[in-house]
């Protein structure tokens, strides 16, 4: 990076040169400046902004745009761009209408945020980069990582821009400059800034070169790492000058171009491109009348001449030929143009929006009907989707018709296993038991090993099994076969029977055998939604799991088997060691997928129980055979085996066909002691059975004896039939796992009653016979043991052998069983290997006693309490150590002490481990401890430290017994309680294993178990089925019902989370914004059609002006030509005498009296000979015409003598100036009829004057209706809210006239009416009161004065609430009647203050008045003042601390809180003296709290801290000069 700095030290705008400069050399940035490292770069903190801190660098105007990229990335750390909004416009400030405001602010962070795009401006405080920082700080989110706004800024003109030089700094910058500076302040909403450098001071534009080629470098960049695409470039265009017009044709003419959005309305350059845009939609040029009017408006926006406007004018239109690279954008999102200006493909289109993670976009532009696909791009792109976790993206694909069978193949599956991600490949390390190599790629086997792995038991995956194996290995081989299927991964369809028909011998034929081509068609399935879903699980992808959970079959077994996975991940985590974090996000995945499966089992259960426990029970063929029930038992889900339905099946599991529920032991024991009593025993029907697993034979065959005999049955007798039906019942009976339980348990007992007779008498040489019935039956039981090992589903005898040792009571019958054999191997030996037989014997018996506390876990009042027993026993054994090891440590150091001269032996070891354990329990060997005195008697040497014995012992007994004991006494107090709360589920989870176990034993006990060995044995050639087995259309039924509970589950979910309260109150908000947003339009359309109206009414009444100018213009011209006529004639007249003349009998004019001598007289006597008025005259009547007509038609009406309007004496002016031209010209004789005539004239004129007023009135009045209808149908009412005014009054005291007067309340309000300030300043903030200033409009009897400007404060809520305790009702209205109590108190006190000052103290302070308002549209109480204008300054506060005075004034006030101390006999003091020069306001009254009572009681404000503020105040307070005046003295 680099800057350009002064070569010398003037800069070059200075009139100072530099060496060898010439005067006349025109100065440049290769020659004037130099290159250097950067010394601005770090961070800077806007102080007055919320924002996070943003990071700059100053870089040279010819920086190479890809280091500033690898800048912005590496070591910004910022998010690569998906989309760069380049904003154009207007540099100084503008106003933006509210309208086009809120759509651009919303409308670019929703792109922004919904794409993660970069925003590049000009970054300073001004134009349109201001309206950038605004719309960032109101919609910019709460997620600092995506607000990138980087501003590229001119270093010239930032103001201060030396306070940000200094390298990796942390800068404070005070975006407020100095207003009559030309700099710029930077925003303080952006996250970046490049501060660019060319040299100059003051000069913008520097910086749009380098932005451009940055956008250049940023556009080159791809979208997205598994994307071809480019980013796209958009530029935002909103007001702007001049040059906005050429960069928009740079943009749009670029290669590619660049579309360009205007925002219509922002004003200047954007509205032009948008009207022209308008306009040239259907024809490329403007019509004449119109350019001509666009040239004008051209001129008038940027103030240029006509030659400029005329370039601009051609700019516009070429910026039109390449309109559709721009689009007017008012509240629409971004993306439509982007398509149309880019110029992409549609499959480039989905990967654009696939980018941003705008689904919505791909639903409605571009996965529409009748768009052409090329052939893979829709599976590229869902590919592309799985691999960037685009949940969305994935469901609009799915529901647009991408099926799993077509999309999933071996190739893609394995591409996206082979994501990065290290904990996948350690889980493949540790089923493989091996170190992977560098580069090495997963195959679907692998991924086998790792499902099996995680699940456990008897689990295969497909993956692994040797039919998918050896089609696998072909694939790789390169055998046509296998690459189609490689390709297509298409299911093949059996022609005969089911696959699990086959034999094992059967399926190494078909794949050994067969040509390898077909193994892929007859052994393999497609891959469906199962595969994908175990894949998002392994990559921990959870909402992309959950989705996929939606689709395809058995739900509830995904679930279980998720819950699984994570369960064994999270256990995998922590034995790695790796971060908590890890473990517990496992966890919490494993609970929700946990809770799913409850939820679905939960809605199921309560749509239909039977199909519910079928769901549980039923084989599920794609997850190894497993069920839902052996999944969810395996994942260690209690939660699922606890629930009622689980219990319910269980329950019908336990009891078999047998149908009781009281007292089903007894009945049960009586049965097997007597059979007979079998047959009067309930057994529960064929329906009822339904839903419980059963074995392969019963299925086929059955057991009803009429359907298993067929016709046979018909030729039977009743009797054989009866007998048959009763065979039944045994074997419903003995086969019943409760009555196996029993039955086995009894046989048990037996067994330990015998084993015990054994143990306790004489052995003999040759086993008596209660000893061949013990080793009978532990013989019988070892077979039984080894059964079921090899019955067991695993197909290894290791995994068979893994599975069977995870049980703990597997492991305690294996020990027992070989000690006992060891035992019985010894007894057959002569001494001493026969005493070693029977101490086997007895040792083996402890085990066979345990094994009853097994048989005990079954109850369920006892489960839980062993349930707890096995958790203590369990998770003792860290306490156990800890004791371990304080017991060595004093056994060993005791021995030694006490025994010094001991001898090697076995008995020295046990003393030292044996004799301090015993001494935890009470045996503290006191004969040892005394050993000294006794030594002494018996005249014995003692060892010299053997007193060390003793205080070691109390030492240990008090660790050991006091403190370890009772850790592990507390240790199972707390596993008690913390059991308790959960045994009951824990037994119930507990009581499958118990019920599995009974339910595959046979149903005689040992040693008679070899017999149904013996008859398994016979029918091995049917397969036993652990689970349900469902027909085709069962299982078809049971899916069906299956997706109706997930539906129904997630329709119960949407109706709870909208019927949730926050829910509701955001519906209700979203459908008030659209009636909002409807009665916006409604008003639009509304102005739109008044505005239409009023323009026709204008239209209408200038053609009516047009006709009635007309129509006096001709009657004009026909009175001009009367006179003309009249004139001709009187210039033809003889001389005569005027004794003799003779007036013409149409020139002769009645005799005129004084009173009747004036002009409207006269218009009424000439009315009907005129027509007309002159046009000359026409002008002196303009004023008159314009005068409302009731003013008019009031003069005519009451005659007004004497008086004349402004257009009748303009036309006495001119006749009379006529008159005195004529008589000059004219011939004497002539005068006297001239004179006549003349007045004749005037009465036409008159006459002609009243018909223009007229037509003037009529045209006023039309002009009137018209003004009318452009007036909104609305009320106006005056400005201002109406308040009420309550003044506190002075009135005379009536009880003591000598005492003056008594302050009281006005009885009434009395009304004013107030409107808010709009400036800045009009808000006032206090600690608590907010105030606001108000102007006066309007005021009843003068209690404010209108036009002038008052302070009105209100409490702030908080202290409302603090004081709502203490004033219950009206607690504003107390505490303002107590605020301006408290100013009075001090207003009185400073007028008596004035009184008796001295007189060189000759400042007059004083307090304002104050007023109560009620706030009539609130019900407000509000305190109401004039404002001050100055200086406001505050001399102490309410605590005791004061400013140091530095004139007379401030010494003075400060004198005044002393006096007032001192005044008021030490009980009041006013503090809190603020204000404007003398002028004061807002004072607090200190009452000491003996005198001010309770809080109930308060006089004055809430701002009264009593003697805390008094004694504040006498020790800080400093006596001055005017302390002294008064004759104050300082606290002593």
């Amino acid at each position: 990076m680099g800057e350009h700095s002064w070569q010398d030290s003037p800069p070059p705008v200075s009139l100072f040169l530099g060496p060898g400069q010439d005067g006349g050399q025109e100065w440049s940035v290769e020659l004037h400046t130099r290159a250097s490292p950067t010394n601005a770069y770090g961070i800077v903190d806007f102080k007055d902004t919320a924002t996070r801190v943003c990071r700059y660098v100053r870089v040279a105007v010819d920086s190479k745009p890809d280091l500033l990229l690898q800048l912005m990335l590496r070591e910004w750390q910022m998010e690569r761009p998906k989309l760069l909004l380049t904003v154009q416009g207007g540099s100084e400030n503008f106003t933006l209408p509210p309208k086009v405001n809120q759509a651009f602010s919303k409308g670019l962070m929703a792109a922004a945020l919904s794409t993660g795009a970069w925003i590049l401006t000009d970054g300073i405080n001004t134009g349109v980069s201001k309206y950038v920082g605004e719309a960032m700080k109101n919609f910019g989110g709460h997620d600092l990582r995506k607000r990138n706004t980087v501003g590229i800024t001119p270093w010239g003109v930032i103001e201060n821009n030396t306070d940000l030089i200094g390298r990796d700094v942390f800068r404070p910058y005070q975006p407020l400059g100095n207003p009559l500076s030309k700099r710029s302040c930077l925003n303080g909403f952006h996250s970046h800034f490049l501060l660019v450098d060319d040299g100059t001071l003051g000069k913008s534009g520097c910086q749009h070169g380098l932005k451009k080629k940055l956008e250049k470098q940023i556009q080159l960049q791809k979208i997205h790492p598994r994307l071809k695409q480019g980013v796209p470039v958009v530029c935002v265009v909103v007001e702007g000058g001049p040059a906005i017009v050429s960069t928009v044709l740079d943009y749009v003419s670029s290669v590619p171009p660049v579309p360009v959005f205007v925002f219509e309305g922002s004003g200047r350059a954007a509205d032009l491109l948008a009207f022209l845009h308008k306009q040239t939609a259907m024809d490329s040029q403007l019509d004449a009348d119109i350019e001509e009017d666009f040239l004008v408006r051209i001129e008038r926006v940027f103030a240029v001449e006509r030659t400029e406007a005329s370039h601009l004018y051609t700019l516009l239109l070429q910026c039109m030929d390449h309109r559709q690279d721009s689009v007017l954008c008012k509240l629409t999102l971004f993306w439509s143009n982007c398509k149309t200006g880019t110029k992409a493909s549609p499959a480039e289109q989905l990967s654009m929006a696939l980018a941003w993670d705008r689904a919505d976009i791909a639903q409605n532009d571009v996965l529409v009907s009748g768009q052409h696909w090329q052939v893979g791009s829709l599976e590229q792109a869902m590919l592309d989707a799985l691999v960037m976790d685009r949940v969305s993206f994935v469901k609009v694909l799915i529901d647009n018709g991408m099926t799993m069978n077509r999309f999933l193949t071996v190739d893609r599956l394995e591409e996206l296993y082979n994501m990065t991600h290290h904990f996948l490949r350690h889980l493949v390390e540790d089923a493989k038991q091996t170190s992977l190599p560098l580069g090495y790629r997963l195959s679907l086997i692998d991924m086998g090993l790792v499902i099996e792995d995680l699940i456990g038991g008897a689990y295969r995956s497909t993956y692994t099994r040797k039919p998918f194996r050896a089609v696998y290995s072909h694939m790789r081989s390169g055998s046509p076969q296998g690459q189609q299927f490689f390709r297509t991964a298409q299911p093949y369809k059996h022609k005969v029977g089911h696959a699990f028909q086959k034999t094992f011998f059967d399926l190494v034929f078909d794949v050994y055998t067969l040509d390898p081509g077909l193994c892929d068609a007859s052994l393999l399935a497609s891959f469906n939604f199962n595969d994908l879903f175990v894949w998002a699980v392994l990559q921990q992808r959870q909402q992309m799991a959950l989705f996929l959970w939606q689709h395809g079959e058995e739900a509830l077994a995904r679930a279980t088997v998720a819950c699984k996975l994570y369960r064994s991940m999270a256990f995998k985590a922590r034995q790695s060691s790796m971060d908590d974090d890890v473990t517990e996000r496992f966890k919490a995945y494993s609970l929700e997928f946990g809770q799913l499966a409850v939820d679905v089992l939960d809605c199921a259960f309560r749509q239909n129980e039977q199909m519910a426990m079928k769901l549980l029970t039923s084989e599920m063929e794609a997850w190894s055979h497993f069920t839902c029930l052996q999944m969810a038992v395996s994942s260690c889900h209690r939660p699922f085996v606890s629930h009622s339905c689980t219990q319910t099946l269980l329950t019908d599991l336990w009891t078999g066909p047998l149908n009781m529920r009281k007292n089903s032991f007894l009945k049960i024991i009586l049965s097997l002691l007597l059979p007979p009593a079998i047959l009067l025993l309930e057994f529960k029907s064929k329906a009822e059975m339904c839903h419980v697993p059963q074995t392969h034979e019963i299925i086929l065959f059955g057991l009803d004896p009429v359907k298993y005999l067929g016709p046979v049955a018909d030729t039977m007798s009743s009797i054989t039939l009866q007998c048959l039906s009763w065979l039944t019942k045994l074997y419903d009976f003995y086969t019943a796992p409760v009555a196996k339980f029993w039955f086995h348990t009894i046989s048990y007992l037996a067994f330990l009653m015998v084993f015990s007779y054994v143990v306790l008498v004489k052995m003999q040489a040759y086993p008596s016979v209660q000893e061949w019935m013990v080793i009978a039956y532990i013989l019988s039981t070892a077979v039984e043991k080894i059964r079921e090992v090899m019955m067991s589903e695993p197909r290894k005898l290791s995994q068979k052998l893994k599975v069977w040792f995870s049980e703990y009571w597997n492991i305690s019958d294996f020990t027992a069983i070989l000690l006992f054999m060891a035992g019985l191997t010894m007894r057959w030996h002569a001494e001493p290997y026969r005493t070693a037989g029977r101490i086997a014997y007895c040792l083996d018996i402890i085990f066979w006693f345990v094994r009853v506390m097994d048989l005990l876990a079954v109850n369920q009042h006892a489960g839980p309490y062993l349930t707890m027993i096995t958790k203590m026993t369990s998770n003792m054994f860290f306490i156990v150590v800890m004791m371990a090891i304080v017991l060595l440590s004093f056994g060993v150091s005791r021995k030694a002490i006490l025994s010094p001269d001991e001898e090697p032996s076995w008995s020295l070891a046990r003393d030292v481990v044996f004799q301090p354990y015993w001494m935890i329990y009470g045996e503290v060997y006191a004969d040892e401890l005394n050993r000294e005195r006794l030594n002494r008697k018996d005249g014995e040497t003692c060892p010299s430290v053997a007193f060390l014995s003793p205080i070691l012992q109390a030492v240990y007994m008090f660790f050991q017994y006091i403190i370890m004991v009772n850790i592990l006494i507390a240790f199972f107090n707390n596993i008690y309680f913390d059991m308790e709360s959960t045994s009951n589920k824990l037994w119930k989870y507990n009581r499958y294993r118990y019920i599995m176990t009974y339910l595959e034993r046979p149903w005689l006990p040992p040693p008679l178990i070899l017999c149904s060995h013996f008859t398994l044995g016979l029918r091995a050639i049917y397969r036993k089925l652990s689970g349900l087995y469902l027909g085709p259309q069962d299982r078809k039924k049971l899916h069906e019902f299956e997706e109706r509970c997930v539906e129904a589950y997630f329709y119960e979910k949407s109706e709870g989370l909208h019927s949730t309260e926050t829910s509701r109150i955001r519906a209700t908000a979203e459908r008030a914004e659209e009636m909002c947003k409807m009665v916006g339009e409604v008003s639009d359309k509304v102005n739109f059609i008044q505005g239409g109206l009023s323009e026709l009414d204008c239209q209408l009444g200038q053609l009516q002006d047009l006709s009635v100018l007309a129509v006096d213009t001709l009657t004009l011209l026909s009175a001009s030509d009367s006179l003309h006529q009249d004139g001709t004639r009187l210039a033809q007249c003889k001389v005569l005498a005027p004794s003799r003349h003779a007036v013409p009998h149409s020139w002769s004019l009645p005799q005129w009296h004084g009173a009747d001598w004036d002009v409207p007289n006269v218009r009424r006597l000439v009315a009907k000979s005129c027509k007309s008025t002159p046009p000359s005259l026409l002008k002196g009547c303009t004023a008159a015409s314009r005068r409302p007509s009731q003013e008019f038609h009031a003069g005519t009406r009451g005659g007004r003598h004497g008086h004349t309007d402004e257009g009748e004496d303009r036309i006495k002016e001119v006749l009379i100036a006529s008159f005195k031209v004529c008589s000059l010209n004219m011939n004497p004789l002539l005068s006297c009829d001239f004179f006549f005539f003349f007045l004749a004239i005037t009465c036409k004129l008159a006459h002609v004057l009243e018909h223009v007023s007229s037509v003037a009135t009529a045209m006023e009045r039309n002009n009137l209706m018209r003004l009318a209808h452009t007036i909104p149908f609305t009320p106006v009412s005056l400005l201002g809210e109406v308040v009420s005014v309550y003044l506190l009054e002075e009135v005379p005291s009536d009880a003591d006239p000598q005492s003056g007067s008594v302050t009281s309340w006005s009885s009434r309000g009395l009304s004013a009416m107030l409107q808010p300030v709009s400036s800045e300043e009009g808000s006032l903030d206090g600690g608590l009161r907010r105030g606001c200033r108000m102007l006066c409009t309007w005021a009843e009897q003068e209690v404010l004065k209108p036009g002038l400007i008052y302070i009105v404060k209100a409490f702030r809520q908080e202290v409302v609430r603090a004081w709502q305790k203490y004033f219950h009702d009206g607690t504003a209205l107390q505490l303002c009647l107590r605020e301006i109590q408290q100013q009075r108190a001090a207003q009185k006190m400073m007028q008596m203050f004035n009184q008796v000052k001295p007189d060189d103290m000759y400042h007059s302070p004083r307090f304002l008045d104050v007023s109560l308002v009620l706030w009539h549209s609130t019900g407000q109480w509000l305190t109401i003042e004039r404002n001050m204008s100055g200086e406001f300054r505050k001399y102490n506060n309410n605590t005791g601390e004061e400013i140091t005075p530095c004139c007379s004034l401030e010494e003075m006030l400060l004198a005044f809180s002393h006096w007032t101390f001192e005044y008021s006999r030490r009980e009041l003091l006013v503090l809190d003296i603020q204000g404007v020069g003398e002028e004061l306001t807002d004072p607090t009254v200190i009452m000491a709290d003996d005198q001010s009572g309770g809080r109930s009681e308060m006089l004055f404000g809430p701002d009264n801290l009593g003697d805390a503020a008094i004694n504040g105040f006498l020790q800080k307070h400093s006596c001055g000069l005017c302390c002294h005046k008064l004759g104050l003295k300082g606290q002593e």
